[in-house]
Formats: C-alpha cells, structure tokens, sequence
C-alpha cells in the first residue's frame, strides 16, 4: 500500500484543489500514469502516480482544497478498496478550514445594525461618528467571502465558499454531493446556473444593492465591492452559463487588483525590423532545422530588451513597501495563451545571461509545458520583467496590465510591410518597403516618469535596428 499526498508545487504554493481524478478506485494505475489534476492559485497541473498498483481509495474528492502532504489516495494490490473510506478524512480535512473563525469577524459588522437604529433624531451628532467608522468597514468586503451565509460549521474549501460568498448564496440551499454530503464546486456552480436562468432571482440583487448608499462614501475602494453589486443582465434561453475557470478567476483577481494598485501609463513607439527581417529570412530554414521550431520576431525583441534593461535598471524592478526593488538579475516573464481559456506568465530565468537561440528555446519550452499543464509553480513565479505577445493576430497596438509586483509590461504587436522613409549617410531620403510594428510598454508611474519610459523604449528600438543578428545566430 502507499499513500498519494498533495504534492509541493512551489516554494510559496502550500495548498491544492483537485480538480480532476483520471482514475477511480478499482482501476489499474501505471507509474508516471497522470493520476489527478491539482489546481492552486498558481498554476493547474497534471500529477503522475508515484508507484504502479491498483487505486483503492480515493481519499480527497474533486473540487476539496487541502494542504500540501495531506494523503489524497491510497494505491494497492487491489486486495482491497474501502470505498466508505472517505468519511473519515473528514476530521483530517477540518485544520484547513480552521481560519473559518478567523471570519467571525463578520458578526462584529453587526455593530453596524446596530448603527442602524440610531437615526433617532436626539442623538442627532452621534451618526456622524457613526458615518466616519464607514470607510473602515469598507476594506472588510476581502474577508466577507470567508463567511458566506448560512456558513457557520459547514465545512467548505476555500474555493466553494469564495464562490458561494462572492455570488451572494445562501449555504443552507445548496444540495451537497460530495462525500459525506460536502457542497463540492460542482454544486456551487450549479447554484449559480440556477439562480440565473430564474430571472424573478434578479431581487435578490437589489436586495445586497440596498446598502450601496452606505457605501457611497467611500466609492474610491469600492472597485470591487460595486461587481458583487451591480445585478447580472437576467438570462434567458439563447445564453450560455460558462463558470470561470480556475485559472480564469484567479487571472480576474490579478488584473483588477493591478489597476487598483499601480497608476498605469502606456508609451508606445514605433520599430524599423528591417534589420531583423533580412536575418530571419537568410536563417530560417536552417534555424528551424536545427531547433525545431520556426524563428519568430520574439526572441530578437526579448534579446534586445534584455540588453535595454542593463542601461535601464529601474524597469527590472518591483514595488515594495515605499520603496523600488532593482533586481539584479533578468528573469524574463512571456505571456503564454492557455488556448483562449486563461493566460500564465512562465519564466525564462537568468535571461540577461543567454544568447538569443537561448532564450528562444527557453521560451518555447515553457509555452509548450505551459499548455501541457505540466509546469511547476516556481516556473511562473519569480519575473522581473513580462513581455506579452499579441503580435500574432496582426494587432497594432494594445495597453497591457502590470504582472505585479513588477513595475512595467512590454506589449510586442504586430508587425507588417509598410513604405518608410530611408535616409543614407548623406542624409538623402527615399521610400522604401519595410517591416515595421509597435512595441507599447504599460508602466507603474510610482516607479518612474516619462521620460524614463520613453527613453527605455528608444534604446530598446535602438538595438533591434542596429545590432549585428547575423553574429548572434551563427
């Protein structure tokens, strides 16, 4: 018998949900077969079975989140599989909702119906100081997905209950199929499908839109708190309920906490790749031959924006607490489209060490395992610097979201035959046929200025035009 436990995923990665179980109790397992499918808050993946035998207990459900180490499964000689095993985990499972009293925090905003009885008109300066406690509740909408109603002593993963609190359900309504009756994400989503497609369910929107006018005061952070408001258009039968993926969600979550955080500025200027052009063309065969894969526009632009961020330290950074950490070493980030159904950013490390073949194997590489599922959490965490690559799709120009805590992020568009002006070295000019693209940079205006960005971006179209690219593919 051996035990399967919740793998480490990364260094800062300390717990899972499973998502997905390949295999189910009965059923032969190979070794390095792909047994389940974990996903955190970093990265979904695909785990192999660490030994061969048979799958006699599965001990963790889909849609559960434990801790890294908890036992998951039990793998055997198929002598025996108690299936009602998993009733027992139950008081294994509880450490991981233990911070749920730490949301019990919840009943001290009772206080603020409390509150509510005291527009007695005597009393008349005592609302006042009741109003001014108002902007302090107002950051507490973060731990309000930790106590969804109806929530005391239930026990829910962390998944579950964010989406049960952050669609506004009631607990004690949902149906639980989970072992031992648990409400599983399954459940939860299906809840919500049902919610939506009654369309008379709309009041129960207005109903958490009544203490908007409380909130008013404080509209500057309530970004967040005016999604869980504002009621979704009521569903009808030609639209599709489709639940945010895991990665989807988190990428959400990312995004909109990016433009609450950093003042966003977007420079953009315009590349002559004509230099590039002539060494893609005259080593595209043969490079693909030798690596392959083809030659793309992206690992020049990566090389020379490498070479850009030594004379322009400041962008190889990140914000801390009041203060730019400059880091000395290049971990270079790449977008990496999860086939229209997320977005993960993995690392090529040390890139200010590496030739361009490197980089552009490097890169290739981790977008391959990225679609795969099949990198670890340390691969997509630790980046300086992210560069996203919309230039594919013939884009002209788009303005991207921090990754934070970096302070900028290089959108490479795309690229195409223009007429430009050619001047020589006696300062003649004519028109001649190109390819020219964009390159816009999205900055956090905390950081640095304008000008600073400006010059980052001249430097970088600087070395694209000029360098030697035969050299640094021979």
């Amino acid at each position: 018998m051996a035990d399967v436990t919740m793998p480490q995923l990364g260094e800062t990665v300390t717990e899972g949900t499973i998502t997905r179980w390949f295999k189910q109790p009965g059923e032969t397992v190979e070794l390095d077969e792909v047994l389940f499918e974990v996903s955190t808050d970093k990265v979904d993946s695909e785990v192999p079975s660490p030994v061969a035998g048979v799958l006699t207990e599965i001990v963790v459900p889909e849609g559960e989140t434990v801790d890294v180490g908890v036992v998951l499964a039990v793998i055997g000689d198929g002598a025996a599989a108690p299936a009602a095993a998993p009733a027992a985990p139950e008081p294994a499972a509880e450490p991981a909702p233990a911070p749920a009293p730490a949301a019990e925090p919840a009943p001290a905003a009772e206080p603020a119906p409390a509150a509510a009885p005291a527009p007695a008109p005597a009393p008349a300066p005592a609302p006042a100081p009741a109003v001014e406690p108002a902007p302090a509740p107002s950051p507490a909408p973060a731990p309000a997905p930790a106590a969804p109603a109806g929530a005391e002593g239930v026990l829910l993963s962390p998944v579950v209950r964010r989406l049960i609190a952050n669609n506004g359900l009631d607990v004690s309504t949902i149906q639980g199929t989970g072992v031992g009756g648990r409400i599983t994400r399954a459940d939860v989503e299906a809840a919500i499908s049902a919610q939506r497609e009654a369309a008379p369910g709309a009041p129960a929107a207005p109903a958490v839109a009544a203490p908007a006018p409380a909130a008013a005061p404080a509209p500057a952070a309530a970004s967040t708190e005016l999604a869980a408001v504002v009621a979704p258009l009521p569903a009808n039968a030609r639209d599709t309920i489709v639940p945010l993926n895991r990665i989807r969600a988190t990428t959400a979550d990312y995004m909109v906490e990016s433009k609450k955080v950093s003042p966003h500025v977007l420079t953009a200027i315009e590349v002559d790749y004509e230099n590039v052009e002539r060494a893609r063309r005259a080593h595209k065969a043969d490079f693909k031959a030798q690596e392959g894969f083809s030659l793309t526009y992206l690992p020049f632009i990566s090389r020379a924006l490498v070479d850009a961020l030594r004379d322009f330290p400041h962008m190889n950074a990140s914000m801390g607490n009041g203060e730019l950490i400059v880091h000395g070493a290049v971990n270079l980030a790449i977008a990496v489209d999860l086939n229209f159904e997320g977005l993960l950013a993995p690392v090529v490390r040390d890139a200010d060490g590496k030739r361009m073949r490197a980089i552009a194997r490097d890169v290739v590489d981790l977008a391959t395992r990225a679609r795969a599922k099949q990198l670890s959490a340390d691969e997509i965490t630790g980046g300086t610097f992210t560069i996203t690559n919309a230039g594919q799709y013939g884009t002209m120009m788009q303005f991207p979201i921090i990754n934070q805590p970096q302070v900028a992020i290089l959108s490479t568009d795309g690229i195409s035959r223009k007429p430009v002006v050619i001047t020589d070295e006696y300062g003649n000019e004519t028109i001649g046929i190109h390819s020219v693209g964009v390159l816009a940079l999205a900055w956090d205006h905390r950081a640095f200025d304008g000008a600073y960005a400006a010059a980052f971006l001249d430097r970088i179209r600087t070395i694209i035009e000029t360098h030697d690219w035969e050299a640094e593919l021979q």
